[in-house]
């Protein structure tokens, strides 16, 4: 699905305008509108120092389960200066102001390219050097084609593909992340684990949650109310009763998910044995 924006001029502003209050937009034109401002406003801080800017997560895949942030990559020449920071900094409190929500839930790396094309994660060159924990994860996805290329080239040119042991480190991140957060966002913590069996038992990462969760709704039925409630919820239906109902299963839900992960794991190495033993000799 990847996608490539009409290039802007340097000079040019954008064709985006703020988003006034009592405006309604759809959730596309929003990540239009957002990524317009945002890579002019990008081009006019780094210059030349801007090798590269994409959009991957929720936002590019084309499935009905609303977006609720944007994931990004920012890919830099160069490290950035004191004073860039400063005025990025500014750029992204103007974003947050000028089209919310989404431009409030912003989630991104501003990565050295040489580090980029590297497969140990990179850190942030803004917001504390943070570590991109879900690298091998967020590489794959864009590298599938799950990706708005908003400026640079085809992002191939650039990440490298992941190997098995790096996804399952990051798989068992996400994992950690989710356990970490289930009594502040119960229904994220529920498609996030549908995902994470989905991407275990067929060793297919590149999925929505949307996807994800359709798929376990079918194979666990026994779940089916708490997947529906997550969705519920994501498109901010939920009742004060479903948030209470995913908080008191959220961590029952954990543990079957658990269960599901180790035995797909097991399985996983059961098959690569079998395989090993029907090679012959060398």
């Amino acid at each position: 699905m990847q996608a490539t924006w009409p290039p802007l001029c340097s000079g040019q502003p954008p064709d985006a305008q703020p988003l006034g209050k009592g405006k309604k937009m759809t959730i596309e034109g929003q990540v239009s509108a957002i990524g317009r401002a945002f890579v002019y406003g990008l081009r006019r801080i780094l210059g030349d120092k801007l090798y590269g800017l994409y959009i991957y997560g929720a936002a590019a895949f084309p499935d009905d389960l609303p977006t609720g942030d944007i994931d990004f990559h920012v890919i830099l020449t160069d490290s950035l200066t004191d004073d860039e920071r400063s005025r990025l900094y500014e750029l992204h409190d103007s974003l947050a102001r000028d089209f919310p929500p989404l431009g409030v839930d912003m989630d991104g790396y501003y990565i050295l390219l040489a580090d980029a094309r590297g497969a140990q994660p990179p850190q942030s060159q803004m917001w504390q050097r943070a570590t991109d924990k879900s690298w091998a994860l967020h590489r794959q996805h864009i590298r599938a084609g799950q990706v708005l290329v908003l400026h640079g080239p085809d992002p191939k040119e650039i990440y490298p593909p992941a190997t098995w042991p790096e996804i399952e480190q990051a798989l068992e991140g996400e994992l950690q992340y989710v356990e970490d957060h289930l009594g502040e966002y119960p229904h994220y913590c529920i498609l996030q684990l549908c995902r994470l069996i989905y991407s275990h038992e067929t060793r297919d990462i590149v999925v929505s949650k949307a996807h994800a969760s359709d798929w376990a709704g079918d194979a666990f039925p026994e779940w089916r109310r708490h997947i529906e409630l997550a969705r519920k919820s994501y498109a901010r239906q939920a009742t004060p009763e479903d948030r209470k109902f995913m908080l008191t299963e959220i961590r029952a839900f954990l543990e079957f998910a658990r269960t599901q992960i180790e035995r797909a794991r097991q399985r996983w190495r059961q098959q690569g044995a079998a395989a090993d033993a029907d090679k012959p000799p060398r």
